[in-house]
């Protein structure tokens, strides 16, 4: 089916929306209606740090949201030197929303909610990279981005000061808003495909297990979530929880909530950094600060409960050829891996050294740092996409599998991790203007691509299919195959290996 694009004159006056809370003044830019700094909470400051979102407050008069609000507090990306780097005010009172609508009617759009990377630690979905101007316009839908809280602040877990996954209760609640005021905005509330990469695609899988979270939305798009390390379970997180209050010296102590929430943000920031540094290892998978669950889950099993969750939906799942890249490349200790350690690092990862040996033969040409980034890729991202999507298909369900292959000539990042982002929203020639990744492309390939990648995914939230007349059929998942579509300069359908 072809999305529509809607039709929109220029306009004079700015934009105001009516929710059931109060007014929004927006501004109008190329067609489309932006409204920034929606709060879909009340601020999480004081007595509220570490609780889950509430309700936010209704206002009276018109209230601007032209301008962003704070992102999250935050330390700064692992990935910066292949995206680039961003500078905006940080403050905990960051629980809001951006939003981008071709139109204030009752059209009943699809609606597309935007949940962003950065490792439970960084990013917002407030940032220029997640524009959602081009989808909106072209797409005829509504696009939502969502900030939602980070690191100690969002996933700290300790009995008697946090249970945990609060940035996860902020994605509900952020649903929640939705779901009761995307009409006023044009939107459908019974058509909402949220779509996430990296730790957004994690949140995905969470919100998936969630019986209540998971009726407020109708299709799911993950990409490269990272899917091969099931989530901590409690007791782990809270020995983690333990360490960070030691640092802050409130372990055991009975007031320890009341003197954390008095603290200011930047002491909890140094503290996280402490616990996050002395768990840091060369291809770790388990990160200090983020989603939990109860009981510990083996990886098919934590699989299985994701599949169980996506009845009823129609999935897009899948990742990049060359995911660990993109934190390998830059580092200095990767790069010039000699053989002895990439054994230990190998034998650390899955208990057998000789696996490396297929990825050896897969790159002959490589090095030590490009076979240990390959196997992390494989175990960490793409190989437990293609078994949820197996498994999502045996269960009669609908899902279609991905694999963005395409980079610059030459890149030591290659197609590595978030080199997909620009493409899907189709900004990369205009907000990532840093971004070492996407550095030496050629412009008319990658404005191809785009094309081809958001034409898959505008399609999809409007119809939950993929296909698009400038692909070849892209054949959903079925028991017995392994089929995937390729995003290169050329599009194609492929074989899993």
């Amino acid at each position: 089916m072809e999305q529509r694009a809607a039709v929109i004159p220029t306009r004079q006056s700015a934009p105001v929306c009516q929710t059931m809370l109060g007014a929004l003044s927006g501004f109008w830019r190329d067609g489309v209606a932006v409204f920034r700094g929606v709060p879909f909470a009340a601020p999480p400051i004081g007595e509220r740090r570490f609780a889950p979102a509430s309700l936010p407050a209704a206002w009276s008069g018109v209230r601007d949201a032209t301008q962003h609000g704070p992102i999250a507090p935050q330390t700064p990306s692992r990935l910066r030197a292949a995206m680039g780097d961003f500078t905006r005010p940080q403050n905990e009172d960051c629980l809001t929303l951006t939003i981008w609508t071709p139109a204030l009617d009752d059209a009943k759009r699809p609606v597309l909610v935007w949940l962003h990377g950065g490792a439970y630690t960084t990013g917002a979905g407030s940032l220029d990279w997640y524009d959602g101007s081009i989808l909106a316009r072209e797409g005829d839908i509504v696009v939502v981005g969502v900030n939602y809280r980070l690191g100690a602040l969002g996933f700290l877990h300790y009995p008697g000061v946090s249970d945990g996954n609060i940035g996860i209760a902020d994605q509900h609640a952020a649903l929640v808003w939705i779901s009761d005021h995307i009409s006023s905005f044009g939107g459908d509330p019974g058509c909402i495909t949220i779509c996430g990469q990296s730790a957004g695609g994690g949140s995905i899988a969470q919100l998936l297990m969630n019986p209540a979270t998971r009726a407020r939305f109708r299709r799911a798009i993950l990409q490269s979530a990272p899917l091969g390390e099931p989530p901590n379970a409690a007791e782990r997180v809270a020995q983690t929880g333990g360490r960070f209050l030691d640092l802050l010296g409130l372990s055991g102590a009975p007031d320890a909530l009341a003197r954390l929430q008095a603290l200011p943000a930047t002491k909890i920031l140094a503290a996280q950094r402490e616990v996050i540094l002395s768990a840091a290892k060369p291809g770790a998978g388990h990160l200090p600060f983020a989603p939990m669950v109860s009981n510990m889950l083996t990886p098919d099993a934590y699989l299985d409960a994701i599949a169980d969750g996506s009845a009823g939906k129609e999935i897009l799942i899948g990742g990049t050829l060359e995911e660990m890249h993109g934190f390998f490349a830059a580092d200095e200790t990767m790069t010039s891996l000699d053989q002895a350690r990439l054994a230990d690092l190998v034998k650390a990862a899955t208990g057998d050294a000789s696996a490396i040996e297929r990825y050896r033969r897969r790159r002959p040409e490589g090095r030590s740092m490009d076979w240990f980034a390959d196997l992390l890729t494989d175990r960490r991202f793409l190989r437990p996409s293609w078994l949820l999507a197996a498994g999502i298909a045996k269960r009669g369900g609908k899902a279609w599998s991905y694999r963005f292959d395409w980079s610059p000539p030459s890149s030591p990042f290659m197609a590595c991790h978030c080199i997909e982002i620009p493409f899907m929203f189709g900004n990369w020639a205009t907000q990532w203007p840093d971004a070492a990744m996407l550095a030496g492309g050629d412009a008319s390939e990658m404005a191809l691509l785009s094309r081809r990648m958001r034409s898959c995914w505008i399609n999809f939230v409007r119809t939950g299919d993929p296909n698009h007349h400038e692909i070849p059929t892209w054949p959903s998942h079925r028991i017995g195959t392994d089929k995937f579509m390729s995003f290169d300069a050329t599009v194609k359908v492929a074989d899993w290996e």
